[in-house]
């Protein structure tokens, strides 16, 4: 996918009350029984290939209730074993309907992060999980309004992404210019190549639900 457009000449200043406005992202609400049908699912995906099956096809996929799992959303699956990360996949851009792409990552996230190797059958019970919905992406107008552990970030840069969910960077005691400078290590890019003309910074918030 080509990169956004360099930023170009700097925007004049903004009245507080509109960086307050651009600083209010959205999160995805879901009912309590949303959840429980996504918890399934994922469960019952991974179980299929821990069984050697291969993934439902679209059809073949329970139908989803009306509402926000129909929605087309981006979603990450994380998976974590005595605390420790197992598999993290997930999907930016929103290209199917909620539920499909929880599947389509919790699979991933088992089975083809290239960081870890397949997830067993033995590890299974010892696993937990978590789902983060994402709403919208867009361009992150001044990197002060960034609040850790509520938005997530996502820099584009030299033809590389790199993606951090919301809750990363608290769980690793970051500071927001520290967590672009990871951003920056995560996509192989040299330390401070986040401050690039051509390099865009986005944002999201993400509603994080787990069993």
């Amino acid at each position: 996918m080509p990169l956004p457009e360099g930023r170009g000449e700097a925007a004049p200043p903004r009245s507080n009350q509109e960086r307050l406005s651009m600083s209010q992202a959205v999160r995805i609400q879901v009912t309590d029984e949303e959840k429980q049908w996504l918890f399934a699912l994922v469960r019952s995906t991974v179980e299929r290939g821990l069984a050697g099956l291969p993934p439902l096809a679209e059809g073949e996929l329970p139908e989803a209730p009306e509402g926000a799992l129909r929605e087309r959303l981006g979603a990450f699956v994380t998976l974590r074993r005595q605390g420790e990360l197992r598999g993290c996949i997930g999907l930016m851009r929103p290209m199917l309907p909620l539920y499909q792409t929880v599947a389509a990552m919790a699979r991933a996230a088992a089975f083809e992060d290239p960081r870890f190797r397949p997830l067993a059958a033995a590890e299974w019970p010892e696993v937990d999980f978590d789902i983060s919905i994402l709403g919208p992406t867009s361009p992150c107008p001044d990197i002060d309004l960034i609040e850790l552990g509520r938005h997530g970030l996502m820099l584009e840069a030299r033809g590389r992404t790199a993606v951090f969910l919301p809750q990363v960077p608290v769980e690793q005691g970051w500071s927001v210019k520290g967590t672009l400078e990871q951003l920056c290590r995560k996509a192989s890019l040299p330390p401070g190549t986040w401050r690039d003309r051509t390099a865009v910074i986005y944002w999201y918030e993400a509603t994080v639900i787990h069993p």
